[in-house]
């Protein structure tokens, strides 16, 4: 995930949830924008919608200079106090919190009266680009109330997030709090169906306190959509896509159909799986799988339970990355390392000394934090850091290197004017650490000296536990952001905001909750990005991008045979590809920035169906040899769970 600054100029007020991370000094590293009048005495700003007459094109060039210059001073400020209110979660960070962005939002609400002065006119190529995403990133409530409730609602609801605890009074964990962190192991390891029943169902109980302040956030964000022009926040949202808003959501459909054929045979092998290892219960209404028994707190990824599913007759991967890590004694910082020298093996400088000093690398003893990892550029320049509650396993090392790859988007592209300064779309930011986590092959471990000999393996087992975790997720990467787009348009009312949750969940995942829900409970809020109010279609489309780019950088390194047996680890000419699209930032519309790396203008999800291609014909074959059918029927009452 990435960070609050990145987040304003692609999806307003959100926090930047990518997992995110490392930071390096660019050798060109610029100074600091200095403050503008604007920014140190708003009250001198040049206020375009007091000037009489047409404005002049050098008018407009000197507004839109002062008016950078003074969103990057109140960004550094927000980020600042999120970042101490997610590292010291009280009441009074929350306050500190909700006050810069509080300060930010009337800054935008001012600006976006202002900009309407310049409504028609004709600008050179950069400027109109900076016109349009400027717009695109204001958010205006001209109520002062409404810009105090807004600012207090999105603190209190990140917050009630990161204190969330589950503390049962009977049972296995009776007298302790489990926290999220808690909650993820247990469901990764627990082979016991009551035992996953209890902590899932305590695990969501965090989400209803939020869900009265939630309707009222909602509706306010769509009101200040509105105020700018747009039908409701969800349309403003899909127009940071370089297309209108009805084309994205349109583009989106594509995708998912280009890979549903993929996610139907892995979800048919596996429902098999868990039925022979729990029975009857592990399976609902019409082939949906109960959503507690797949390794994770939201079933977005299966990955923890390969045991469970993973061919009996295999070799498997060959090793455990786990047991590795923790044989070869690598800690908390070594893990960050490891993701720092893969990116300096493409030819990028390392990470500064302040990253080190500065990051959250350990789950404190003394405190609440959130611990949902992510990526921090704090100044706009080169503070960059990484906030993670590191855990010595191999999703964690996979995290850390996608973290590490906003770090270095981030520093990639900060000679870009700040409108500038974020990924060609949100999908970009998330899929750079993910393409190089692509190339953790064994061939990669054996090169960094984790392991010593490339051992004899299985690619149906490596595909197959990839797949659990990247082709599992593709629906639910889908699937958060169609129902918010419904909330926000009204289409969903409130009365029935679990309900539509679950349809979404049975339509697009083919999932069922393993006790009945109502609409006294509120699911949503027990997801991180949502509370958080960090847009997630995001993360879809790193999904797909991270195939393509990983593609593009196969190829550039001279890579024969499989695409999914590629390590570019070292290729220096493969990461000078890479950083020309890095330091283009936002500057051009996304397909030019995705042309620089693959010469491929549109998104395709080709090169995912061919990374996993012997996978897809061996769970056919699977399936087939079972007499199962892919696909599941959703239910018309979708909160009935199996209790």
């Amino acid at each position: 995930m990435t960070t609050p600054r990145a987040l304003f100029l692609t999806a307003l007020l959100s926090v930047f949830c990518v997992p995110a991370m490392a930071q390096s000094v660019a050798p060109n590293s610029k100074p600091a924008p200095a403050k503008s009048v604007a920014a140190a005495h708003p009250e001198n700003a040049v206020h375009a919608s007091n000037t009489t007459g047409k404005p002049t094109l050098a008018e407009a060039e000197q507004w839109m200079a002062q008016t950078e210059a003074e969103l990057n001073d109140l960004t550094v400020k927000l980020s600042r106090a999120q970042w101490v209110q997610a590292n010291f979660i009280t009441d009074d960070t929350e306050e500190m919190s909700a006050e810069a962005n509080e300060r930010l939002i009337t800054a935008q609400t001012r600006l976006a009266e202002q900009i309407k002065r310049f409504n028609g006119m004709t600008f050179p190529p950069e400027l109109d680009r900076k016109f349009k995403l400027l717009k695109l990133s204001l958010f205006s409530l001209p109520d002062k109330k409404d810009r105090e409730d807004f600012s207090r609602l999105a603190s209190s609801l990140e917050g009630d997030y990161g204190k969330g605890q589950y503390c049962p009074t009977t049972g296995k964990f009776a007298g302790k709090c489990l926290s999220i962190g808690d909650i993820e192991k247990i469901m990764a390891s627990s082979r016991d169906p009551e035992e996953l029943k209890e902590v899932w169902a305590g695990w969501s109980t965090v989400g209803a306190p939020m869900r009265e302040r939630y309707v009222r956030f909602m509706a306010l964000q769509s009101k200040g959509a509105q105020e700018l022009g747009f039908k409701d926040m969800g349309a403003m949202w899909r127009s940071n896509y370089d297309m209108p808003p009805d084309q994205f959501s349109a583009e989106v459909e594509r995708l998912w159909q280009q890979v549903q054929p993929l996610y139907d045979s892995l979800h048919a092998y596996v429902r098999t799986q868990l039925i022979k290892q729990y029975g009857a219960n592990a399976v609902g209404r019409d082939g949906m799988i109960r959503a507690d028994l797949l390794g994770n707190p939201w079933a977005q990824s299966w990955g923890n339970v390969y045991d469970i599913v993973g061919p009996r007759d295999s070799k498997g991967r060959g090793y455990d990355l786990t047991e590795i890590l923790k044989q070869k004694k690598v800690d908390e910082l070594g893990m960050v390392h490891y993701g720092e020298n893969f990116f300096k093996s493409l030819g990028f400088a390392p990470l500064p000394k302040t990253f080190w000093e500065r990051s959250l690398f350990i789950k404190p003893r003394d405190r609440a934090v959130v611990c949902h990892a992510s990526a921090w550029d704090i100044d706009n320049k080169d503070d960059l850091r990484l906030k993670m509650c590191i855990q010595i396993r191999d999703e964690d090392f996979v995290t850390v290197h996608h973290e590490l790859g906003h770090n270095f988007y981030q520093r990639a592209y900060n000679q870009q004017p700040f409108l500038f300064q974020s990924g060609a779309n949100d999908g970009f930011h998330e899929a750079i650490g993910d393409t190089i986590a692509l190339s953790i092959t064994p061939a990669y471990l054996k090169q960094v000296g984790l392991i010593d000999t490339i051992p004899e393996s299985d690619d149906t087992a490596l595909l197959l536990k990839q797949a659990l975790d990247k082709v599992a997720f593709l629906p639910f990467g889908l699937l958060i952001d169609r129902w918010r787009w419904q909330v926000f348009s009204g289409e969903i009312k409130p009365a029935d905001y679990n309900k539509a949750w679950w349809t979404l969940r049975e339509k697009y995942q083919g999932v069922m909750p393993p006790v009945t829900r109502t609409e006294a409970d509120f699911d949503p809020g027990a997801k991180y990005h949502i509370p958080a109010n960090t847009p997630y279609m995001r993360y879809f489309l790193a999904d797909i991008l991270e195939f393509q780019f990983y593609r593009a950088m196969c190829r550039e390194a001279g890579q024969t045979g499989p695409l999914h047996t590629c390590s570019f680890f070292g290729n220096k000419e493969a990461g000078a590809k890479l950083n020309r699209m890095l330091e283009m930032g936002m500057s051009k519309p996304w397909p030019d920035a995705l042309k620089e790396l693959t010469g491929e203008d549109h998104m395709d999800a080709s090169a995912i169906m061919e990374y996993f291609a012997p996978l897809k014909q061996w769970l056919d074959q699977q399936n087939a040899a079972a007499g199962v059918t892919p696909g599941w029927k959703p239910d018309p009452n979708p909160q009935a769970g199996l209790d």
